[in-house]
């Protein structure tokens, strides 16, 4: 590719949690960012309307993997509904491709002082074979390329 590397594959990540993997997982949505705009009329100038840029907010960071027998997420989680919030700087960490070593690195967002405000569970039914599926749901202060 002339103009650059190869984009980054958005099949293979985990997550880091200051420093430490805690998982992988198959789902990560909700990394956007928006900045408001006051729109300003000034008298006189009919012919435009100026655009102020007025504050960024960050959506929150869901998160979703197979439920596993580590309850680190729902721990994490449950510190937040006893009212001790711990915010934490996360990673999430995109690897190589299948085919290829999936411990190495290509790719990182940075996430700082995360903490989990939504954890959900599966819903669970005798009929399917479906995997059970646990998500969480992050605040935070913002995120940047790392």
């Amino acid at each position: 590719m002339p103009f650059g590397k190869e984009p980054y594959l958005v099949s293979s990540f985990w997550i880091e949690v200051q420093g430490v993997i805690i998982a992988a997982f198959t789902d990560c949505a909700g990394l956007s960012i928006t900045t408001e705009v006051l729109e300003y009329a000034e008298g006189g100038r009919n012919d435009l309307v100026y655009k102020l840029p007025v504050r960024t907010k960050f959506s929150n960071i869901t998160l979703k993997r197979g439920w596993t027998t580590s309850h680190d997420l729902w721990g994490w989680y449950q510190e937040v509904v006893n009212g001790r919030i711990t915010p934490r700087d996360c990673s999430i960490v995109m690897c190589a491709a299948h085919g290829e070593n999936p411990a190495t690195e290509t790719g990182r967002i940075n996430v700082f002082q995360a903490y989990p405000i939504s954890w959900q569970g599966s819903g669970l039914t005798a009929d399917s074979s479906s995997m059970a599926v646990e998500s969480v749901e992050l605040a935070h202060m913002g995120f940047q390329p790392g």
